[in-house]
């Protein structure tokens, strides 16, 4: 039986976990030298949207070995939209690994990972990360980082912690402050602490086999995989379980694996305090107990925060549906956000009168990886504006409210401040990072923020650093203003066409390029009044037998504004619908005809 640590490594997002767990892997010679993967970075972002945004979006584990002692690493989301991968995998590790940025300090996902360790009363180590950048001020988040320790402690014995500092982009990591980044190093100071710090797992091979299930895979070889920690007990292949649910079943193990580096290791036994992965159980779920024959008590699962934000999602309604997707109908959509549920435990699903499913998620990014999911998958859909979820709270109608953190250039103070207050933000506290960065704190309620993030990311050219956390639901504050205007709708299905795609850009900008096809009721770019305009994108130019110099020159135009599908979202209105495919992303109205949109508004007057 091995000696086994389990740990947890929770951050905000950019602040070097997986970084810091690259160097594990590669310092602990997982790889050989000469492997491609010694000069990789995020090795554990395996997923291709992980890659493309530089983010980890889903939970994962791997095992290092270290003194005799097996330490079994699980890296968690930093982004707060995924912060129920967070809160379903920290039930699997007896401590964790705080990583924070040595100048942005403690920040909101910070507090909320934190928070959630204490509840399960783990032992933390605080890795002071990125200690060699220029405004690096490692006394203050030394300060900051205990009183957010004294402030979130539920035990005496939480606020007594290690600190560790490290550069995590070279691999180092020193017990103290290093008086230059260029003395060698590795992380074997910080493996010494986990094995010093860090409990061992309560190991009771006496009793009955219980384990936690805390993540689905699965293999195309091997079929559903199980993955959790063996609380109590022994498993072994070929043995008898029960599956506690709504209703006992029984099923028998067919294989069991334990992490080895990266991979899976398969073995004959696994004993209590390991993480392990099970084949042949089939129909379960995250959250359920897998105990021996005649034990029906189940393990406490973990508690994921409700959702904020929901969307809704159907087939394609568009006159261009069928062309470039594999599945477009109801049934096959809604098969695949069943199964998305299975192991996307943040996700909730409705079922509407309409025939479309109401998908309600943590956050704005939250929903659009979902839907970017579909898409690469060969899906068709429809989706509509994303809507915050509202309670009734002692009779009293409530809307999530959300901390705000935003480290930008003095320069842009202006502009920054000016936005804010259109969407009736709080500003909470101001305070000089550098010499030439502030950042403020401001809190507000979600609906402001859909579309904030790209909206200061264009107007500070890239440079702000945005974040937010949710807090709780308030009371429903004022109306916002309009923050958006006019669209150019397109009158006539066809081709786009220069001639009238000039017109249209006298007009405002537009969003389809000459030859793209486009069909009445389409969205064809952005008005530069409030109003919505009609134009026929797909006009072109009469031809006669006469010539003039003025009228026969060459057509400029001006290139097309595409959008991301977060940037789609943002740009939606309440009449509007985004239609998602393989290849486009277009934006069209609800109602396609004049008449329709029409008849609608006099529907609203009418109903008032």
């Amino acid at each position: 039986m091995q000696n086994i640590r389990n740990i947890a490594v929770i951050a905000h997002v950019d602040h070097g976990k997986t970084t810091l767990i690259d160097a594990f892997i590669k310092q602990s010679h997982i790889f050989r030298d000469n492997e491609s993967e010694m000069n990789q970075t995020t090795l554990l972002d395996n997923n291709v949207l992980e890659r493309e945004r530089g983010i980890t979006i889903l939970a994962k584990n791997i095992s290092v070995s270290y003194k005799g002692t097996k330490i079994n690493i699980i890296d968690t989301p930093g982004h707060s939209d995924f912060s129920g991968e967070v809160e379903r995998t920290l039930g699997m590790a007896d401590g964790a690994l705080l990583i924070v940025d040595a100048q942005e300090g403690p920040m909101p996902q910070t507090r909320f990972v934190l928070k959630r360790a204490f509840e399960l009363d783990l032992k933390v180590i605080v890795v002071i990360n990125k200690i060699d950048k220029p405004n690096a001020n490692i006394p203050q988040t030394e300060s900051r980082i205990s009183n957010l320790f004294l402030e979130l402690a539920t035990e005496d014995h939480h606020i007594d912690y290690p600190i560790l500092y490290s550069v995590g982009k070279t691999g180092k990591v020193f017990k103290t402050l290093p008086k230059s980044f260029e003395e060698p190093g590795n992380v074997i100071p910080l493996l010494d602490q986990i094995l010093e710090t860090i409990p061992a797992p309560a190991n009771d091979q006496s009793g009955t086999f219980k384990m936690l299930i805390s993540s689905l895979n699965h293999d195309s070889h091997l079929g559903r995989i199980i993955v959790g920690k063996i609380f109590q007990g022994t498993v072994k292949p070929g043995q008898k379980v029960i599956l506690l649910g709504e209703t006992v079943k029984s099923h028998q193990i067919d294989k069991v694996f334990t992490s080895l580096g990266l991979g899976r290791l398969t073995v004959d036994e696994a004993f209590a305090g390991d993480i392990v992965s099970l084949t042949g159980i089939t129909d379960c779920k995250i959250g359920q107990t897998l105990s021996t024959l005649g034990d029906t008590e189940s393990l406490a699962s973990a508690k994921i925060t409700e959702p904020t934000l929901h969307v809704t999602v159907g087939p394609n309604t568009s006159p261009l549906s069928g062309r470039e997707g594999e599945f477009t109908t109801a049934r096959q959509i809604e098969e695949r956000l069943a199964k998305e549920l299975e192991i996307n435990l943040s996700l909730k699903l409705e079922k509407l009168e309409s025939g479309k499913y109401k998908v309600s998620g943590k956050g704005e990014l939250h929903l659009a990886v979902l839907l970017e999911t579909l898409r690469r998958e060969g899906y068709e859909v429809e989706v509509g504006k994303p809507e915050v979820i509202y309670k009734t709270i002692d009779g009293q109608k409530c809307e999530p409210y959300e901390d705000v953190n935003i480290v930008a250039p003095q320069e842009y103070l202006g502009i920054i401040t000016q936005e804010m207050g259109k969407r009736f933000a709080v500003l909470s506290h101001m305070d000089p990072v550098s010499d030439k960065e502030v950042e403020f704190v401001y809190k507000m309620p979600t609906r402001a923020i859909l579309g904030l993030r790209s909206l200061l990311l264009t107007a500070t050219k890239g440079t702000v650093i945005f974040n937010s956390q949710f807090l709780d639901f308030e009371p429903v504050g004022e109306n916002l203003p309009k923050m958006r205007r006019g669209v150019l709708i397109a009158t006539n299905s066809g081709e786009a066409l220069s001639y009238g795609l000039q017109a249209a850009q006298e007009r405002g900008t537009t969003f389809v390029e000459p030859a793209d096809a486009i069909y009445e009721g389409q969205i064809v770019g952005a008005n530069a009044k409030a109003e919505d305009i009609e134009i026929n994108a797909c006009k072109g130019k009469q031809l006669t037998n006469m010539r003039s110099k003025s009228s026969d020159g060459v057509i400029q135009l001006v290139p097309a504004t595409k959008f991301s599908l977060e940037q789609c979202l943002d740009f939606l209105e309440s009449d509007e619908l985004l239609e998602i495919t393989p290849k486009n992303l277009r934006l069209r109205k609800k109602y396609l005809t004049q008449v329709e949109r029409r008849r609608h508004r006099d529907e609203i007057k009418n109903a008032y």
